[in-house]
């Protein structure tokens, strides 16, 4: 009768890279698999390529800029559709359609890289839809793949950045007083890092007169979303990593050591509408809860 097979048709998208990363000019593909108890009658089989960046306010900025609300929409950054199948029918069983799909921007629009943020997110993926006659429901399957941005051109200088953490040089000046007396020296290899490589470098406590319950490195997103009447920056942490735990011992030197996370992390953005930038706070915490931080804005990118 009408509508039979619906139940029983099921839509699945198989793309031939493992990792599914993919660079601006790169061919995707891969098969669409029908898979039905019964012969399908259908009224088309396309494909279609999404990429969007999604803009989103937090809370404390909703209230102040009535306007974004309208500048948030989302930027389309890819959108194409392909025809797969013509309308017909299509047989019991199993059925693999291979497509190839170009990954080409029109113009000279840019690949933004895949990243998942909090107030940003950058995300491509491919749809699968199968229309239908009226009675029987239009069938639809969607999977992500990640864009990676070109490698960069020309070669990263390495940036080293020394350190030295005592109560004088914290910026919060009503604590200094009520500090215990500290000395924090140490050396970040690079503030500008290769995404795919860690960020290293070493920590020694000199000397601290309170016990140090703890050493930690914190990495943070700063997103930024923009428009004619401002922007809202907002900054929210993606991982911490423990380095020191206890009391550790005068003058050892502690290593620094942190993989930036994949998809939470992408090259520092910059465009009009949006920013994407990452910092590195390194936090010390000492015995009556004094907590020192010292802040490193960083530059990603790809090679």
């Amino acid at each position: 009768g009408p509508g039979s097979g619906a139940m029983g048709t099921a839509l699945d998208i198989k793309i031939k890279r493992a990792n599914k990363v993919y660079l601006c000019g790169e061919v995707l593909s891969g098969v669409v698999v029908i898979t039905s108890k019964d012969a399908v009658q259908h009224q088309g089989v396309s494909l279609t390529m999404e990429g969007s960046v999604n803009l989103q306010l937090s809370a404390k900025s909703v209230g102040v800029f009535e306007a974004f609300y309208n500048s948030v929409k989302p930027i389309q950054v890819i959108n194409s559709t392909i025809d797969m199948v013509k309308p017909g029918k299509l047989p019991s069983g199993k059925t693999e359609i291979p497509f190839e799909f170009p990954l080409h921007m029109k113009g000279n629009k840019v690949l933004y890289e895949t990243y998942h943020g909090v107030f940003v997110n950058i995300q491509y993926t491919l749809r699968c839809d199968m229309r239908r006659s009226l009675l029987a429901k239009d069938l639809t399957k969607t999977c992500e793949f990640i864009v990676h941005s070109p490698p960069q051109k020309g070669k990263l200088m390495p940036s080293p950045v020394d350190f030295t953490i005592t109560p004088e040089t914290l910026q919060n000046v009503k604590e200094r007083a009520s500090l215990p007396k500290f000395l924090i020296k140490g050396h970040l290899n690079s503030t500008n890092c290769i995404i795919t490589q860690p960020l290293t470098g070493e920590l020694v406590v000199e000397n601290a007169e309170a016990a140090v319950k703890s050493i930690e490195l914190q990495l943070v997103r700063v997103e930024t979303c923009g428009c004619a009447e401002g922007y809202a920056r907002d900054a929210t942490e993606i991982q911490n990593i423990q380095i020191a735990d206890g009391d550790v011992c005068r003058s050892l030197s502690i290593p620094i050591y942190m993989v930036f996370p994949r998809l939470f992390t992408c090259p520092t953005l910059e465009t009009t509408n949006f920013k994407v930038e990452f910092e590195v706070n390194i936090v010390v915490l000492l015995h009556d809860d004094h907590l020192i931080t010292e802040n490193f804005p960083l530059k990603l990118c790809r090679v």
